[in-house]
């Protein structure tokens, strides 16, 4: 079989020639879309359900937490489900199988979350997390004030309510999560004294703010041959409209409404955090997620092209400042091995020369480098996996490896041409050549062989350490 390989290749040699100047363009071209990162990611494929609900640690385990997970044990293809519950908010972890995809996980853990929402208390709020991985966290930024004229409650609203939406629309992006500030609430402050006087329980003022704040449909009226749909408009625009909800009526008839029982203001929802920037001071931050399986520097380079975009609609004084970027690591970790795979191709080049003393001779496996590390892009576009410093630290590695069967048949090639001189160059040196090639051909190709092999154990591995080493298990489609 490798005989005739070897001949075809002599009998074809334009046929050989197109073929790998063929993979060398599309290994460019694969080299040029690669997805970089900095370090491989070894995160499990898991779905995250989070809850909330004002409510201590141990009625949140009782009620929430535990029939989620009980829920989600199963579901197919799980692994393992970890529950953590907390004052007000309850998470549940899903665990999948290793080579699970992440939105076949997130539609079976829907799935079986349906079943167990209808059980669970009144007021509970429950939704999945991102489709991101623990990597996804790819750029944070604060929003510094500089004018001083900007509360942090103003702040945190322009990020909840304008700048998390712009960079939502990013494409890759699967979350941002805002950090620090105050986020606005109404609050109806209620004079327990004035409750009892008007024997109006808390209950009450409860059920007629939330009923108060809403928009009532009615039926159509006919008119002059036109319709006209009758609704009652009810959402609160402002302190007063909270303030004029009646509660209730007097024996006189006098409605008495949610001023006369307390105060309406302004203020600030119950936080979890701070966010500190440089020790000056609180500020408003944003963290963007990154979507599981995208480019994470071209994604960083869409967030910042979008803050850009969007810089002279900032308010007065404000400026969103960058407070951690994982291009600049990705890009010099990409540099620092770049280098070094030269410094590396070009030594092997150069003791290659010297070893084999022969110009010509020496740029068959001086050439067959570059080609190879070319063509090993090629796999690494079509299974999705990321240049990073183990993959490229890997090709480094092997830059070595590489030549060896090319040295071998080079020197196997001179020994003949060395005795075809001596018996006075006897008809063409191309039969030489070929019978020399054919001679060394199998052995080296048994050799590389073996070596493959031997990593075979290392393709065993599971959970993260097979991870690391091993390509990844869901192949990603090309554009």
């Amino acid at each position: 079989m490798i005989n005739r390989i070897i001949d075809f290749s002599v009998e074809n040699k334009v046929v050989v020639f197109a073929l790998v100047l063929a993979a060398c363009v599309a290994g460019w071209w694969s080299m040029q879309r690669v997805a970089l990162d900095a370090i491989p990611d070894l995160s499990d494929t898991q779905v995250i359900v989070y809850s909330r609900w004002d409510r201590s640690p141990d009625i949140l385990e009782s009620q929430v937490t535990y029939p989620i997970v009980t829920a989600m044990l199963g579901a197919p293809k799980v692994k393992a489900v970890r529950g953590f519950s907390d004052f007000g908010y309850s998470y549940v972890y899903v665990i999948f199988e290793d080579g699970t995809d992440i939105y076949w996980a997130r539609s079976r853990t829907l799935e079986y979350l349906s079943g167990v929402l209808p059980r669970l208390p009144q007021g509970v709020s429950t939704e999945i997390g991102p489709d991101a991985t623990g990597l996804g966290w790819v750029f944070q930024y604060a929003l510094v004030d500089s004018s001083g004229k900007h509360t942090l409650a103003e702040m945190r609203s322009y990020q909840d309510w304008y700048l998390r939406y712009y960079l939502k629309s990013v494409s890759g992006v699967a979350e941002v999560a805002p950090l620090g500030g105050f986020s606005q609430q109404y609050q109806v402050n209620l004079d327990p004294n004035r409750l009892q006087a008007y024997g109006i329980p808390i209950s009450r003022v409860v059920e007629a703010v939330r009923s108060g704040n809403n928009d009532v449909g009615g039926r159509l009226v006919e008119f002059g041959g036109t319709e006209y749909m009758i609704r009652g408009r009810g959402y609160a625009r402002s302190l007063q409209d909270f303030a004029d909800i009646v509660l209730t009526a007097s024996e006189e008839g006098t409605p008495i409404r949610v001023k006369d029982v307390g105060q309406v203001a302004l203020g600030p929802d119950l936080r979890r955090g701070v966010s500190d920037l440089d020790g000056q001071g609180e500020v408003v931050s944003g963290i963007v997620i990154m979507r599981q399986g995208e480019n994470a520097l071209d994604v960083i380079d869409r967030v910042k092209s979008k803050l850009r975009e969007i810089e002279p609609g900032l308010p007065e004084g404000v400026k969103v400042v960058p407070i951690y970027d994982r291009s600049e690591l990705i890009r010099r970790s990409i540099d620092n091995l770049r280098s070094t795979l030269i410094e590396v191709t070009l030594t092997v080049s150069l003791i290659i020369l010297i070893f084999l003393w022969h110009f010509p001779s020496a740029m068959i496996p001086v050439v067959t480098i570059p080609i190879a590390v070319l063509l090993s892009f090629i796999p690494f576009r079509m299974l999705g996996m990321t240049a990073n410093i183990m993959s490229l630290g890997g090709i480094a590695i092997a830059v070595g490896a590489l030549v060896d069967a090319a040295i071998v048949v080079v020197e196997q090639t001179h020994k003949r041409l060395e005795e075809w001189e001596r018996n006075g160059r006897n008809g063409d040196y191309t039969p030489v050549i070929v019978s020399a090639v054919k001679q060394v051909a199998g052995p080296s190709f048994f050799a590389l062989l073996v070596i493959a092999v031997s990593f075979l154990p290392v393709l065993t591995l599971e959970a993260q350490e097979g991870r690391l080493f091993k390509p990844s298990p869901t192949p990603r489609l090309w554009p």
